[in-house]
């Protein structure tokens, strides 16, 4: 069951988006204006949109970007956010949210000849935005390079910069990690989520590399965000998977935060 959309569950969602690649677009409904980002109204999306084909289907962080022969589309999934394609979803049940498919919990549709792509959202969180602003966002955590996740990392001209934990979720530093992945990837690479971002050695940013590049590639295969190693200690309770030690808790770049404080320093 995955916590929220991380860049691992809009991966999930950009695939099952591909199905309707090469599908003229008949037309778009926003039963829930809400859910439309500042700029974008239904008349533009209606005036824009139908009777053009999508040809793409691309990932930046958690934002899925659909583009083709009219302007691109982006979509933010919030907490609870989801994508149902022909009536098929990518995820079955997110934390926070109920399993149910709910037709009130539709604020968008795009609709083809032969079926339709729907944003369903209990919470309302997510947004729908036409061209989206991508260049606010860092490189993507999926292929980031040692280069650029030290230049993401780097502090200020005074002091070593915020909490690890924190910069690694300021998607304007690096796009796609999300809570529960941070902590997977601070708890393998055995580093403190509090320490200062710039801090790090040579040898420790590398080995913060390594682990962030193996972690979303094997959870990306394993099913998703939810499926790290360290997920199910994550709670009252809870201890180290790896050396039994009792994991400590603080709130750290504004989200509950898990450690391990003999092995992650």
């Amino acid at each position: 069951m995955p916590g929220m959309p991380e860049m691992l569950e809009v991966e999930y969602y950009r695939r099952l988006a591909e199905q309707v690649l090469g599908r003229p677009i008949r037309r778009i409904d926003v039963p829930d204006p809400h859910c439309l980002a500042p700029g974008t109204t239904v008349v533009d999306l209606e005036a824009t949109l139908p009777g053009t084909v999508l040809a793409a289907a691309e990932r930046l962080g958690k934002l899925l970007v659909l583009s083709g022969s009219g302007p691109p589309l982006g979509i933010r999934f919030g907490m609870t956010g989801g994508l149902i394609v022909d009536g098929q979803v990518a995820i079955e049940r997110l934390l926070y949210t109920s399993s149910a498919t709910v037709d009130r919990w539709i604020r968008f549709a795009i609709h083809f000849d032969d079926g339709a792509l729907l944003l369903h959202d209990p919470r309302r969180l997510a947004r729908v935005q036409l061209n989206p602003v991508t260049s606010v966002l860092g490189p993507d955590a999926f292929d980031v390079t040692l280069g650029q996740l030290r230049t993401a990392l780097s502090g200020r001209a005074r002091g070593d910069g915020p909490a690890l934990k924190a910069r690694l979720l300021d998607q304007s530093r690096l796009a796609g990690v999300g809570n529960l992945l941070a902590d997977e990837i601070l708890w393998r690479a055995g580093l403190s989520p509090l320490r200062p971002s710039g801090s790090l050695s040579p040898a420790e940013l590398a080995r913060l590399h390594r682990q962030l590049r193996a972690t979303v590639r094997q959870l990306l295969e394993r099913g998703g965000s939810h499926t790290g190693d360290l997920m199910a200690a994550r709670g009252p309770g809870g201890h180290c998977p790896k050396d039994g030690t009792p994991l400590s808790r603080a709130t750290v770049g504004g989200r509950t935060t898990w450690w391990c404080p003999a092995h992650q320093h």
